[in-house]
């Protein structure tokens, strides 16, 4: 299978995130290489709030006029997922083995489904699935970085209508899904530092066969003071007005920037390294005419970062939904070190998916 070396997103935005020397605006990504929450905060039961003072968001981007921000407190509800269950991160092996209906796709990874996706790119065996580094000893995907390097590998996967054949659907591709799940667990080595390591996944609605994005919904990590917590950051290819206006995949000059919001827990940091976090976000759609988008982010079953109020397409919308979901390992400046993080349990959703339970949440 053919990959695109992955350099999109928000990796150095005053260089366009994900154009490499050479490449053309106006073309797709060609094949054989591989490819940002203010507003108000969902308190979804009796909570303990937790306020984080506002900080700096990634500053690459040359074009903004303002000062980025992370907007914001965020609550986390305290009730239990199910009645009498105080843990809420309970990972299952082998989860795959038996779907939950609304589930669209499921990668635990003790198989290779390494063809269900529409592009796998290994990048030189660093991104390769390991027996035993996996949830309760199970196998997982492994993103090794060496000291330096950028780029550790992708998957990529389309589900429903998508706008070319090129992009194989891993379900029917009937559906235009405006309402979607992602889940994966996530672990870092031990020793892990030098922040979050950037990129890890976004949902989009690609509508051309360039890879146009209507819009974007990466979980991303900051940087500064937010280089250790996952970050949500919606973006449109829309105008205000709904009108489709990017051209290509990462047209930065027409991408509008929807505002970000930093998650509660610092997931990277060296006193969370070394153990799984299971990491949920959900994309709501906006209906046509209306600002009621939404994206949110769960660690370990907390709601910990929500955008709501989002007007991503408009009145104008195309005829795809949300139709891909990549899970990516590229850090900006290069690791630090040469070190390893590891990714397993894999879900997309039309509900909630929660955190290895039998029942959803």
């Amino acid at each position: 299978m053919t990959m695109r070396a992955d350099t999109s997103g928000h990796e150095h935005r005053s260089k366009r995130l994900g154009r490499r020397p050479g490449d053309r605006a106006d073309a797709p990504p060609p094949r054989g290489r591989d490819r940002r929450l203010g507003g108000e905060l969902l308190l979804i039961a009796l909570a303990a709030a937790v306020a984080f003072t506002a900080a700096p968001l990634r500053a690459q981007d040359s074009t903004r006029t303002t000062r980025d921000t992370i907007r914001d407190t965020v609550a986390r509800d305290t009730t239990p997922v199910l009645a009498g269950d105080s843990v809420r991160n309970r990972p299952v092996a082998d989860e795959c083995a038996a779907p939950r209906a609304e589930w669209i796709f499921c990668d635990d990874f003790e198989s290779d489904r390494s063809k269900r996706y529409f592009e796998y790119d290994p990048h030189d065996s660093s991104f390769v699935r390991v027996p035993g580094t996996g949830v309760l000893g199970s196998t997982a995907m492994r993103a090794h970085f060496a000291a330096g390097q950028t780029n550790a590998g992708s998957l990529k996967l389309a589900f429903g209508k998508v706008p070319s054949p090129y992009m194989h659907p891993a379900d029917s591709g009937t559906t235009a899904y405006r309402d979607v799940y992602w889940r994966m667990y996530v672990r870092t080595d031990s020793t892990w530092t030098g922040g979050g390591g950037d990129k890890l996944s976004r949902a989009q609605s690609l509508v051309s066969p360039k890879w146009v994005q209507a819009m974007g919904a990466p979980v991303w990590s900051g940087t500064g003071t937010s280089a250790n917590y996952l970050v949500v950051d919606p973006y449109a290819g829309t105008s205000a007005t709904g009108t489709l206006v990017a051209t290509t995949y990462n047209d930065f000059a027409h991408l509008r920037w929807l505002g970000a919001a930093r998650s509660v827990t610092p997931i990277f940091d060296a006193a969370h390294a070394g153990r799984w976090y299971c990491v949920e976000a959900h994309v709501k759609l906006d209906d046509p005419g209306m600002s009621n988008g939404v994206f949110e982010l769960w660690i370990d079953d907390w709601l910990e970062a929500r955008r709501d109020h989002l007007a991503w397409l408009g009145s104008v919308q195309p005829p795809y939904g949300i139709n891909t979901v990549f899970l990516e390992n590229y850090w900006n400046a290069g690791s630090p070190v040469a070190q390893s993080r590891y990714i397993d349990d894999f879900v997309v959703s039309t509900r909630r998916i929660g955190c290895g339970r039998l029942t959803p949440p």
